[in-house]
């Protein structure tokens, strides 16, 4: 297989309709083939141009003792340090804006995104005209994977703002050629008015969060709506949140719209984040590694993590000329798995997703909990409505785990007490020692984006025991 480096694709290009696969030959090669032939030249490539337009690499390299021709091997890439998003910050804050990785002129600079910068100054990425078309292929080619064709309406329920997923999607939809609905979120009133949209118009897709996927059904419930039978999604396709990788809220999602629920999604600086994403069958993210390599380690060794276990998620792009990422520490936590999957593809995959980050577990009593272990207790348990808090407090140097959730409209209240006792014996079993607290349908707040359901209340005690 001749490799040319960047690849340039054919835009015109589409598989046969009833193809199951958008490259049969790459996407099915033996594992060990693709690696020689396939990855191994590409990050070789992209690891010559890194260190001749990028001073951010060069210096880096340099100081690790580390040139590009050093690197014959993936065993030998795992010498290459890793990049942070701390070290990102730093440099941009240097080199302000787009810091010394840009690699590209300005003026071929495509788009411009970024964090939204609500812990600190933002993250900007400079995303080149070039690696703009190659991310429509990347993420079109996971599209067609888990099933959307040309005659498909796909609608976008995310912000267009400076966070990629939505423009991810745009971009695939318009290379895949099917008919893009970018609806949006953000707007007051937005949500009633896409629930007449998508009874009118009854696109096939639905691409979003998983929380506004539930908001909106409740929504729709709430005004008489049907989603399973008034709406007309085969499809939904979220990132963002580790949701759809929950079994339980995939099956509420599932059963809710009636459409297959997949899995999608990395972190905003490897965009393309649809570079992990499950296929049809879903059984867990397919990591393409022929277009973003994919590496879990081992977070106390640092080293590669084997088949079977659990690591932290590091990224490396193969196709990148503008801020390219190589041995991003993303800090999502997964397992990984190298067997077969009915598909056909031979990537490896993460069966359970991406079901948390290193900086959102949390530790009560010595325990590690992720917030996706609650999510699955909760919302396999009937007569939970959708939202929920998780709160940690400290009561006498002790952490406590509050468990705030809401009850279905349709619950009688004197059976409260019971799915009260049922979720704290469900947790219990869990290894976790709960507290829940039931309150009202429509108690807690709802989101059309990102939820953010876990509130650490321990810092604030502990100013407050100094204090006095």
């Amino acid at each position: 297989m001749e490799m040319r480096w960047p690849p340039k694709y054919d835009g015109s290009y589409l598989p046969s309709p009833d193809s199951e696969y958008w490259n049969r030959k790459l996407e099915t090669m033996d594992p060990q083939e693709r690696e020689e032939r396939v990855i191994l030249p590409k990050l070789r490539a992209q690891l010559k141009y890194a260190y001749e337009h990028s001073p951010f690499y060069r210096r880096k390299w340099d100081r690790a003792g580390i040139r590009p021709e050093d690197i014959r091997s993936l065993e030998d890439f795992e010498h290459i340090p890793f990049v942070t998003k701390e070290g990102i910050r730093e440099d941009q804050r240097e080199y302000p804006p787009f810091g010394s990785n840009l690699c590209i002129p300005r003026g071929g600079v495509g788009r411009i995104h970024g964090t939204s910068g609500t812990t600190g100054k933002p993250t900007v990425f400079a995303v080149g005209k070039e690696d703009l078309d190659r991310i429509a292929e990347a993420h079109a080619r996971c599209m067609w994977n888990f099933g959307v064709r040309p005659e498909d309406t796909v609608f976008i329920g995310s912000f267009f703002s400076l966070y990629w997923g939505s423009w991810g999607a745009l971009l695939g939809t318009e290379r895949l050629g099917a008919t893009a609905f970018p609806f949006g979120a953000g707007v007051p009133g937005q949500t009633e008015r896409a629930l007449e949209w998508l009874k009118e118009i009854k696109p096939t897709v639905f691409y979003g969060t998983p929380s506004y996927a539930l908001y909106m059904a409740e929504k729709a419930k709430a005004r008489g709506y049907d989603p399973l039978r008034d709406f007309n999604f085969r499809i939904l396709f979220f990132s963002g949140e580790p949701g759809a990788g929950v079994p339980s809220t995939k099956k509420k999602i599932e059963e809710t719209f009636g459409g297959i629920c997949i899995d999608s999604g990395s972190t905003a600086e490897m965009t393309p984040w649809m570079s992990n994403c499950e296929c049809r069958y879903r059984t867990g993210m397919h990591l393409y590694q022929d277009i973003v390599y994919a590496e879990l380690v081992d977070p106390g060794t640092k080293k590669r993590a084997p088949y079977g276990s659990e690591g932290v998620t590091v990224y490396t792009h193969l196709e990148r000329t503008s801020q390219p990422m190589i041995r991003f520490w993303a800090g999502d936590i997964a397992m990984w798995v190298d067997d077969p999957c009915p598909c056909g593809r031979t990537y490896p995959r993460l069966p359970r997703g991406i079901y948390g980050r290193a900086d959102d577990m949390f530790v009560v009593r010595g325990e590690n909990v992720y917030p996706s272990a609650i999510e699955d207790v909760i919302r396999s348990i009937e007569g939970f409505g959708d939202e929920y808090r998780i709160i940690i407090t400290r009561e006498e140097a002790m952490d406590e785990l509050i468990i705030k959730a809401e009850y279905a409209p349709e619950v009688d209240p004197a059976h409260v007490p019971k799915l009260k006792a049922r979720l704290e014996t469900e947790l219990k079993i869990k290894g976790l020692r709960a507290t829940v607290q039931m309150v009202p349908p429509g108690t807690l707040e709802r989101t059309e984006f990102k939820a953010r359901r876990v509130i650490d209340s321990r810092d604030l005690y502990e100013e407050m025991r100094k204090k006095g």
